[in-house]
């Protein structure tokens, strides 16, 4: 098994982005309001969770998002700025389980639990190769 001792619960990460036209509800199909889209949203405290932990990672692995559990609970506008932050609270083996919180600048506007697990790159790919052949 790979060393995961860089792993350390308390690691943060974030990421941002500005709520622009490509990211609101209306255009990317999950709802009619004007509004910063939940499944950007989603995508946002995902890159928080990669920002905290990949550089800790050991060469020819990754981590790959498994689970979300999000609440949405505030709109925000077009123009405005969305930070997220993950914090890992757990580590239990491969398994890596961060809390996530959003905020736009004037309020949060998410928060919930992400997990992710560790897999050797090579290994995955060899299996999503397999997939992808043509079956009998």
């Amino acid at each position: 098994m790979a060393d995961l001792s860089n792993l350390r619960v308390g690691l943060t990460g974030s990421a941002s982005t500005l709520v622009t036209e490509q990211r609101l509800a209306t255009v990317v199909g999950s709802g009619d309001a004007p509004v910063f889209a939940s499944p950007m949203l989603i995508a946002l405290m995902e890159a928080a969770a990669v920002d905290c932990i990949e550089a800790q990672l050991p060469e020819g692995h990754q981590s790959l998002g498994m689970h979300l559990d999000v609440t949405h609970s505030s709109p925000t506008p077009l123009g405005f700025t969305v930070t997220a932050t993950a914090t890992l609270k757990s580590v239990d083996g491969r398994k890596l389980v961060f809390e996530v919180v959003a905020h736009d600048g004037v309020e949060r506007i998410g928060s919930g639990l992400h997990t992710r697990v560790v897999v050797d790159t090579t290994r995955f790919m060899a299996r999503l190769a397999a997939k992808s052949l043509p079956r009998p």
